[in-house]
This record gives structure tokens, sequence and C-alpha cells, in this order.
């Protein structure tokens, strides 16, 4: 018996710690739980509607199918080489990218100068016009802009008629169709990053700004040195905004051009659509939405990762 009892004594005193980290789990746990259970539709939703769907364009992309009782085929990568050989892909990564920039830089010009501008009447009211467009969907706007470019009869052409001895087809002329499809989206978004510029100027500090007007520094030379930098993390938060709405905004395409006149105006996800729509061919829809899935997580990736270095982080 005077044996026995020192075998036991390890066995008790090395299960405590266990059951103390079990008790500790199930407590942590269970206060968790209203959280876990609060989130549980969320997380659902997400599973099912993200990374499901990012899961069977995946599973898609290695396939190929024409018609929808045509037998399924394993292709493997074929349909990514396809795409990359196609040259209607090519030409809508070049539009989009043309799209992009022609987009980015207006409408962030837009938004920054007016909520750089100084705050009264007049700046109030502009910036509500600016806003406007922002409540407007797409589909809406793109059947105005429609009206207002049609040609001899639209909006535009009636008041710029006598200045211009031709004028232009807005919308049927592939040199500037994708300009006329740019103008929507300049004048539907610049309200909407405007406002990241204002929430940013908040984080100005106001004694810095007080110090070097002190010190002589002008308007031009405190935008230069103080309120810049201190916008560069709203810069990039907008840029990747500006850059995800120049890929996934494709409501104004499909009203107003269908990717038209000779695929000037055809952007990348509009011919996503009309590979998996129109000529249902699922993986070669499913490989061009991983490519640019790839493209946009890679972009990403490249503008926190700047952000990150700025700010000391690893």
């Amino acid at each position: 018996m005077s044996l026995a009892e020192p075998a036991a004594l390890p066995v008790a005193t090395s299960a405590a710690p266990r059951l103390h980290v079990l008790k500790r789990f199930s407590s942590g746990f269970k206060a968790s739980l209203p959280a876990y259970l609060l989130l549980l539709p969320s997380l659902i939703f997400l599973a099912l509607f993200t990374y499901g769907a990012m899961g069977r364009v995946l599973i898609d992309a290695l396939y190929q199918r024409t018609t929808p009782k045509a037998p399924v085929r394993f292709v493997g990568l074929d349909n990514i080489s396809a795409v990359l050989a196609d040259p209607a892909f090519t030409g809508a990564v070049v539009n989009n990218l043309i799209y992009a920039v022609g987009t980015a830089i207006p409408s962030i010009g837009l938004a920054l100068l007016f909520a750089l501008a100084r705050t009264n009447v007049v700046t109030s009211a502009l910036r509500a016009a600016l806003f406007l467009p922002v409540l407007i969907p797409m589909v809406a706007a793109s059947a105005l802009f429609l009206f207002i470019f049609l040609p001899n009869v639209g909006l535009l052409d009636h008041y710029i008629g006598r200045l211009l001895p031709v004028l232009p087809n807005w919308l049927g002329d592939p040199d500037i169709a994708l300009s006329a499809i740019m103008v929507i989206t300049v004048w539907k978004n610049a309200g909407y990053y405007m406002l990241f510029f204002l929430a940013g100027l908040q984080a100005v500090p106001e004694d810095v700004m007080e110090a070097a007007h002190l010190d002589g520094a002008g308007p031009f030379q405190r935008l230069r040195y103080i309120i810049l930098p201190e916008l560069k993390p709203t810069f990039l938060f907008v840029i990747v905004i500006a850059t995800l709405n120049a890929v996934t905004q494709v409501d104004h395409v499909f009203v107003m051009t269908k990717g038209g006149p000779a695929n000037s105006t055809n952007l990348v996800l509009f011919y996503i659509y009309q590979q998996a729509v129109e000529h249902y061919d699922i993986g070669k829809a499913s490989a061009a939405t991983l490519l640019t899935l790839a493209a946009l997580m890679g972009l990403t990736a490249l503008s926190f990762r700047t952000l990150a270095n700025r700010e000391g982080g690893p």
C-alpha cells in the first residue's frame, strides 16, 4: 500500500494542469458563445456565397463544358491558356487598364479637391452635389447618360451643337466610346471617395498646422509637407477601392454599349459575362475570373504592404 501511494501522486499532479486548462477553455467558450451565435448567420452567408463560390470557380476552371447538357471534361490548365491566348480577353484587359487609370485619377483628384476646399455655404452645396450621384444606382445613372449621349437629339448634342461643326457619336465611335463610359464612373464615384478624404483630414494634427502657419508656411507648403503625407494611408485605401470599382462595375457597359462598338468598351467583367452567359463556356469564364482575382489580390497585398512599411509594421 505504501509503495502504490507515491505512484499515484504524479498522475494527480500531471492531470491538474490539464483540468485547469479545460476549465478555462470551457468558461471562455461559454462567455464567447453569444458572440459566435450572433456571427453565425454572417459566417454561413460568407461561407456559402464567398468562399463556396470561389471554390466552385476554382473547380470549374479545370473542366470544360460548352452546353448545359454536354458532358464535363477535365482539361487542367487549358482554360487558362485559352483565356490568355484570346485576343478578346487581351483587349478587355487593355481597356480595363485604360478605364481604371482614366477614372481613378480624375475621381480621386476631384474628391481631394472638394475635401480640401474651405468649408462654407458654397463648398458645402458643391460637396452635396458631388455626393448625390453616389445614391443613384448605376443602372439608373446609365439610363440617364444614355439619354444625354443620344446622337443629335441628346442633351449633350443639344447644348454643344452650336460649337462643333460635326457632332460625334459618343457611344458609337470606337475612339471615344470608352471615354464616354469613363465620364459616368467619375461622376458616380468622386463623391464616394471624397468621404474618405474628409475622414482622413480629421487625423491631421491641428497643432502641427498651426505651428507651420506661425512659422510662415503657406497653404501649398502645408499641403505638400503636412497634409499629403498624413493622407498617404487614405490615398492607398482609395486607390484600392477605385481599382476594385474599375473591375467590378459593369452595369453601365451592359446598359449602354454591351462592349461595343468593335469591343472598344469591353471590360474584363463583361468578357466573363459573355463567356459564361452568351457562349456558356463556364470553364473559360472561371479561368478569366481566377486571373482577375489573382491580379486584384496581388495589387491589394502590395498596397497594404506599402502601408504597413510606412507605419513601421513587419
